[in-house]
């Protein structure tokens, strides 16, 4: 499971011409789940997500988390994350969930944060989006769980 991670101003997702999600301050992960992620690894991300520090103090060090700035997070999945980029000039998927496995991962991620009591967002999976954002950093972090 691969989650890039960007701290953000506000972001949305436009689906069919509708914004169907936004947050404010917060999170937007662009979530790609790979075919052997299960339990483990959704765990591994949402303790990730929850208590990782990416947010400034009252110093300007990133010591805060996203429940400590009352911040939110937007989740969308984005299984181009998981492609092999290696070899030739287009990208290979075999790493990739089905699209069954995928959206039953997804949603127990979903589900999972919200556990948390972190306020969680979702694009539409296996949807069509535009995804629009305001980089606020710009801070972006790759999790390979």
């Amino acid at each position: 499971m691969i989650g890039l991670v960007q701290r953000v101003s506000e972001a949305s997702v436009t689906v069919n011409n509708d914004i169907i999600s936004q947050i404010g301050h917060g999170l937007l992960v662009l979530l790609g789940v790979e075919k052997q992620d299960g339990d483990e690894q959704i765990e591994k991300l949402v303790r990730k997500l929850s208590q990782y520090r990416l947010f400034a103090d009252e110093e300007g060090k990133m010591n805060l988390n996203v429940q400590q700035v009352n911040g939110a997070i937007l989740v969308v999945s984005q299984f181009t994350l998981v492609a092999d980029t290696q070899k030739g000039n287009r990208p290979g998927f075999s790493k990739g969930a089905s699209p069954e496995h995928g959206k039953r991962i997804y949603e127990q991620f979903v589900s999972a944060l919200k556990e948390k009591s972190i306020p969680v967002h979702t694009g539409q999976f296996g949807a069509d989006m535009k995804v629009a954002l305001i980089n606020d950093g710009p801070v972006t972090f790759q999790f390979n769980v």
